[in-house]
């Protein structure tokens, strides 16, 4: 079944929200509802709507804290809804940000993945 986002609404999934892996194999337990987890977050588009003109689908997108709704398990991910006034920026290619320190990162979905 395909998803298909209305309007101007985007639909990103594989935000990262749990425990990330450092280089050097250190766990760090996920931030998520503290202090240490307000800060912007990564996601990938997964689906756009017709009235949507400055994102793609597969494109990632930076979003500022707390602008997307909670998720909804659909297939194998989890989905959410951004705010469309508060993507901070856009990238072709998979982005890590700062503070996942390391090359591996436990995606929202429980896997373990290393940057594109």
């Amino acid at each position: 079944m395909k998803l298909r986002a209305i309007k101007n609404h985007i639909l990103v999934a594989d935000m990262a929200f749990n425990e990330r892996l450092s280089t050097g194999g250190i766990v760090i337990l996920g931030d998520d509802q503290t202090s240490k987890g307000i800060r912007p977050r990564w996601a990938r588009v997964i689906a756009v709507g017709n009235d949507e003109k400055t994102v793609k689908v597969d494109q990632y997108v930076m979003v500022k804290h707390g602008r997307w709704t909670r998720g909804v398990k659909h297939e194998d991910m989890v989905i959410r809804r951004v705010d469309n006034e508060d993507i901070l920026c856009v990238s072709d290619v998979k982005m890590i940000d700062e503070s996942e320190a390391g090359d591996e990162v436990v995606t929202d979905q429980g896997k373990r993945e290393l940057p594109a």
